[in-house]
Parts: C-alpha cells; structure tokens; sequence
C-alpha cells in the first residue's frame, strides 16, 4: 500500500520535498497557503501574515553552481549569482520538469497537525486543513514541516530601553520593501546580518547618514573570490575541506582571518567578530566595505538607550535626530499548527535529531526539512534531508535510540560550528 505524505509549504524545502516523495514512490499532497510556489523568494509588495517576506533588491548570496538541485542545474544564460525574480523562475521550471504543482494545493492552510488516537502502531497523523472558508481532514502517514524559519520576527523591543518615548518611525526589517521614501533621512540598521547589511547599503544611497549597530560583529565577504569565481565555489572544493581538516588549528585560523581581511580590514571599522572563529552565517555583501569607507554608513556599539529623537550607544557616543530604526535581528521558529510538544522550541533553539526528527515519537513519521543555516547553499543540504526523511517513511532506513537521538541533540545545542567545520563553545546569543 503507497503511504501518504502530507508536505507543508510550497517553497524550496517543499518542492524537493514532493520530488523526493516522488522519487521513493510515496504519494504526497502539499499544502501551500498562498497561490503560488517560492516560498520565501517569491516577493510581493505587501507583507502577509504567516508567509516569508522580502524586499526587492534580493539577490541569493550562494552562486548558480553551488545551488542548484542535484539533477537539474540552472540554464547556462542564467547569471551566477540571481535576483529573487530569477530563482523563482528556477523553481518554475524545476516544478514544471518532474510536473510537481499537481500534488499542490494552494490557498489551503494547515490548521493543525495531530496524531491519530492509534499513532504507536500505524505513526499516522490527521491534518487539518482550511480552504475557501472551509475545514477538512485528512489522514496521512507521515508529515514534511517545510514552512521554513522566517515568518516569525524576532523583535526585541524590552533590550532596547526608552523605545516607548521614541518619536520616529521602527519597524523589523520583515516591513522592508524599497529604499523609495527615506530620502535625506538619518536611519539606524540594529543587526548585522545578512539582511542588514543589504538594507544598510541601500538606504545609504539615499538617506542622509545610517548606522549600523552591532553587539558581536562579523565577517564580510564579497561574492566574487579569486578570479572572478564566486566565493562559494573556491571555498567549498574538496582540497580546501582537506586542508581546513588536516592543518594545525592555530595555522587554520591564522590563514583564515588573513583572507577574511584580505579585501578589508574589520579591526578598522569595528566588525571583528566577538568570536573570530565562529561563522554561523557570514555576511555577503558587495557594497558594505565601500559604503563604509566612505562614511555613509557608520557602525557603533550595541543600542543602550533611546530618547525622543537620539540614539545613546554602549560606548558613550550620541547620534541625535535619528529618524527610522531597523530591526533586522532575525526571526524565531514558530510551528503554530503544531502541538507544543511535537517540537520544542528553547531560546530559539529546536529540539530535533539532526534538525530534522522529533526524538520522543513512536514512530519517526514527521520531519522538518529546512530548519537550517549551512555555511553556502541551502539547496543540496535540504535536497539531503528530504531524502532520508523520505527513506525513513518508507522503512528503508532507520533512525537511532531515543537516547542516542537526545544525547546528540543536546551536544549540538551545547556547541556550535566554527569556520572549520569544527565545534566550539556557543558564546553568541541569537540577538544579531
């Protein structure tokens, strides 16, 4: 009997995800609450409740090459690095190829997901779903989370003392479209991420002055490496994994920041990351370096205080008549159509084996695809996880212990990966 395998989201875990059912030969139907596919890179002008969003200028900081799915690369006139209009096109086509969007239902939103009063010995579950004002059930034998990691913002206006008496406009960064509007003004960016610096420096094209403030710092890399080839492709090759894994530590590590500081250095405008060797997710950003060369961007400490109309920093300096504040300090995983117990979530921090599998079921029929931040593409490392969690559905293969499940969990929350591949010691908070 083919088992059914309900597949949440419609975005690049989701498409896989349904490839990879089937692949195995199970029978998937996706519900996707939107009327599309792209998930996350499918811009729209408007922010919508409970779907990713993003602004207009985004472009995917991992290259062509490194990104695509295993058995169908990019066309050849596509550039190497692509606009969020392009890889939507990608998905498209992909969709199109293994003829995906018919195991789609769109406009449906998952309601919850339960199990069946018989889950110790069948693993089914029955999901809930709303369409056209209407709610159904439906049973399934297993269940793909692929609704992804940046719909809930993390907004933490309690760190951030007098935001109540501020008197210019705030907002997380989630609310960001277009530079269009911000003409002449002074804006403030808290966070460095990837998202951060992009607005940064397109708001500094047109805004008078924008800090960015930063409690930790981080690295700065251009997409474009040594000759000319996009960074990812000269970083992840077999030979470098092979020396980062066989040379001394100390010559790793000093190799290493001599590259990150190579086009420029972070010591000289205050990005040195608190914890040099830990690279939880670099910064890809061509025009930060220049736009901060050039003073249109200025970075200062972390946020102490805020008045009506100025900025009081850590370090004692003052920036008055600030008129925007950008949160860009991330996003928090939300399952809402989950029981609390199915997947835990601590100080932003998942319970699950390997990302992926809730330890404590009876049976290993739910998996989270995509709850992840890999140092390059996304793409094959979520093509990965949805061919286990599809292998695992169908018996093929087999998870370990509960125990061993738990113990493996707790290391990797204990510690976290440096640039190397290697674990180390987790001082970063997950503010920015």
């Amino acid at each position: 009997m083919v088992k059914k395998v309900a597949v949440i989201g419609a975005g690049v875990s989701g498409l896989i995800s349904l490839k990879c059912c089937v692949d195995e030969g199970l029978e998937p139907t996706c519900f996707e609450r939107t009327e599309d596919i792209g998930g996350l890179w499918r811009f729209k002008e408007n922010v919508e409740d409970g779907r990713a969003s993003i602004y207009h200028s985004v472009i995917t900081n991992t290259s062509k090459e490194m990104s695509c799915f295993s058995d169908f690369p990019m066309p050849e006139d596509f550039p190497n690095f692509l606009h969020n209009s392009k890889l939507l096109e990608y998905f498209r086509i992909f969709a199109k190829k293994f003829d995906l969007l018919k195991y789609i239902q769109f406009q449906t939103t998952v309601i919850s997901v339960k199990k069946r009063p018989d889950f110790a010995s069948s693993g089914q579950w029955d999901v809930y779903v709303q369409s056209n004002g209407k709610e159904q059930r439906a049973v399934f034998d297993a269940v793909m989370v692929c609704s992804g990691h940046h719909i809930q913002p993390h907004l933490p206006l309690k760190s951030f003392p007098g935001i109540e008496r501020f008197q210019g406009q705030y907002f997380h960064s989630r609310q960001y479209k277009h530079p269009v509007g911000y003409e002449g003004k002074r804006i403030l960016v808290v966070g460095i991420g990837n998202s951060a610096a992009d607005i940064a420096s397109e708001l500094s094209k047109r805004a008078a002055q924008v800090f960015v403030s930063t409690r930790h710092g981080s690295w700065v890399m251009s997409r474009i490496s040594e000759d000319g080839y996009p960074w990812d492709m000269v970083f992840h090759t077999r030979f470098s994994s092979m020396l980062r894994n066989v040379l001394p530590r100390t010559v790793v590590k000093w190799m290493m920041e001599r590259q990150m500081n190579r086009w420029f250095n972070h010591e000289n405008y205050g990005l040195v990351p608190q914890n040099k060797y830990l690279m939880k997710e670099p910064v890809l950003n061509d025009d930060l370096p220049s736009r901060l060369l050039y003073g249109a961007i200025k970075v200062k400490t972390r946020v102490k205080e805020l008045t009506e109309t100025a900025v009081v920093f850590e370090d004692g300096t003052v920036e008055e008549d600030v008129d925007v504040i950008v949160f860009a300090t991330g996003y928090t995983f939300s399952f809402p159509f989950l029981e609390d117990s199915l997947v835990k979530v601590e100080d932003n921090k998942v319970s699950l084996y390997k990302a992926m599998f809730p330890p404590h079921l009876e049976k290993p029929t739910l998996a989270c695809i995509g709850l992840i931040q890999p140092l390059g593409s996304i793409f094959p490392t979520v093509e990965l996880q949805a061919r286990w969690a599809t292998r695992v559905f169908k018996g093929v293969c087999r998870l370990p212990s509960e125990t061993t499940m738990m113990a493996d969990i707790a290391e990797r929350n204990e510690k976290r990966i440096d640039l190397f591949g290697k674990p180390e010691p987790d001082s970063a908070d997950q503010l920015h």
